[in-house]
């Protein structure tokens, strides 16, 4: 099935981690189903702070009793992301919170505000905000906005630590007209499940590697799917050889813990004869990548591996949220999960490999390993024949030193998918750039030995990755994300939380919610 060994004789031994048997991988998924979220025509007598959104032109500012100038003499001139809190008096802490141009405010703007406002009142767990009445942003859309700004905002990551250092928001109260009443509560609804899919794959990847291996995170999609309505199939080390998936069995031949492929179904209610579509997406999981036989320097960027799944993180995160909201279209998730290590049983440069479904690689580089995982995946993917395949993978640090750390890399052989993953982009403000898939590339992954090399050369190293990708699509529609810079932030900034950023798993939600089929 490979050209080398990938079975299990000689590895070394797992060693010693004092990890908790009863470890919670994924508490902050439970956090935001928990949260109290009401729909009232006043301020709730039980709150611990209230927004007043304020405009940079003084709109707003006489709801607090006061007037832009002594606001601004305070240092606040209500500008996006500026906050001023108001102490006085039995009530609740009055925030005035910037929003800029009122006329000119978009749903990503309440997003932020209401981000600026989460972190203003880090000390309460009761909050409350007034639907905003803007004519060109509906009060359901704004409702969604407000939740997932305060909800991702107030992220943190504390399950190993003794004693949790924020205060976690209990409630949030939304003011709005009665009429608005069930528009708000849907939208608000939908903020939570949306804010809830990012946590989940921010708590994923945020989990140091020896407490999620590639095992357990099988162990973890189970249990998720048995909640949440998915169909898991997890091929274990054995399936993973009879099936010959050389791609993963190949990178994870230095580790002393298995490798797993894990299969995500998701079937709307009304039973799979209803689907309007079927979207297949694709995973890279390196639960923590050292480079494997080519070592990645010891530096900070090394400490950050773990996060070397997120993109699997974010495929199973938003796959847990689609029955919440009524996604109308089949899913199917292949996550290729293993760990990159070295040792006497590792990966060579020079060997040759054979993934799933016959293709033989030459490996140039056991650091461009996240392609060779995903390879067997996409061929297992493009056998079910869906409508499109999209992956998403911490691929390239060309991607990252092209666009940085704000904005992931598009790459496709079908417009039309790619057109709507960039509207998904956009409207979950997870932006995306597309670079072009030049063929002329292709002939930089030839091989004198195997039918491909999995290195280019020196430059464009994000378009030859894709066009490595593009080989087991089958001619499928595809594109492929490259999260490589987004994963993670520092500094943080408004709901980008500092650590694990949980990109893709809103984009994803909104991308199969509205999927179509390529023309």
């Amino acid at each position: 099935m490979t050209a080398i060994d990938t079975g299990t004789e000689g590895r070394p031994e797992r060693r010693a981690v004092a990890v908790a048997p009863d470890f919670d991988a994924t508490p902050s998924v439970r956090h935001a189903r928990s949260v109290e979220i009401s729909v009232v025509t006043d301020v709730p007598a039980g709150a611990g702070a209230v927004a007043f959104p304020v405009g940079s032109d003084g709109t707003g500012a006489s709801r607090l009793g006061l007037e832009l100038p002594a606001l601004t003499a305070a240092g606040f001139d209500g500008n996006p992301g500026q906050t001023h809190a108001l102490v006085g008096g039995d009530g609740p802490l009055r925030v005035a919170v910037g929003v800029g141009d009122p006329s000119s405010i978009d749903a990503h703007g309440i997003r932020d505000a209401a981000a600026a406002f989460g972190l203003a009142t880090r000390r309460q767990a009761r909050l409350a905000v007034r639907i905003p009445i803007l004519a060109h942003v509906d009060a359901g859309t704004a409702a969604q906005m407000i939740v997932e700004g305060i909800l991702l905002a107030r992220y943190t990551y504390e399950p190993l630590k003794g004693t949790p250092a924020a205060k976690r928001v209990e409630s949030i109260a939304l003011v709005a007209d009665d009429a608005d009443r069930a528009v708000v509560t849907r939208g608000a609804e939908r903020g939570r499940h949306m804010a809830g899919a990012a946590m989940l794959a921010r708590d994923l990847a945020n989990t140091p590697p020896a407490h999620l291996t590639a095992p357990r995170i099988a162990d973890v999609a189970v249990a998720i799917g048995a909640d949440r309505g998915l169909e898991v199939e997890v091929m274990d080390q054995a399936e993973l050889t009879r099936l010959g998936c050389g791609g993963l069995l190949g990178v994870n031949g230095g580790s002393a813990d298995e490798a797993r492929m894990i299969k995500l179904t998701y079937r709307p209610t009304a039973g799979p004869e209803q689907a309007t579509a079927h979207l297949a997406l694709v995973a890279k999981g390196i639960m923590y990548d050292s480079g494997g036989i080519s070592l990645k320097p010891s530096d900070a960027v090394h400490a950050t591996m773990k996060n070397d799944m997120s993109g699997a993180a974010a495929v199973l995160a938003a796959m847990s949220v689609l029955g919440d909201l009524g996604c109308r279209n089949t899913v199917t998730g292949y996550l290729s999960c293993t760990d990159n290590m070295p040792s006497g049983t590792a990966l060579k440069l020079g060997d040759v490999i054979t993934m799933y479904g016959g293709t033989t690689v030459e490996v140039m580089n056991t650091d461009a390993e996240g392609r060779l995982v995903m390879a067997d995946a996409l061929v297992m993917a493009a056998g079910l024949e869906p409508d499109a395949i999209v992956d998403i993978a911490t691929l390239t640090g060309a991607t990252m030193r092209a666009l940085g750390t704000w904005i992931a890399g598009l790459m496709g052989n079908d417009q039309a998918l790619m057109d709507q993953i960039g509207a998904a982009s956009e409207r979950t403000d997870e932006r995306t750039w597309p670079f072009p898939l030049e063929r002329r590339y292709r002939r930089e992954l030839d091989s004198d030995v195997a039918d491909i090399k999995n290195m280019g050369g020196p430059n464009a190293g994000q378009i030859t990755a894709a066009l490595f990708l593009d080989e087991f699509t089958g001619g499928h529609p595809w594109a492929h994300i490259d999260i490589a810079g987004v994963a993670q932030a520092d500094p943080p900034e408004s709901w980008r939380t500092k650590g694990c950023t949980g990109f893709g798993a809103r984009l994803l939600v909104e991308l199969a919610l509205d999927f179509t089929p390529p023309a």
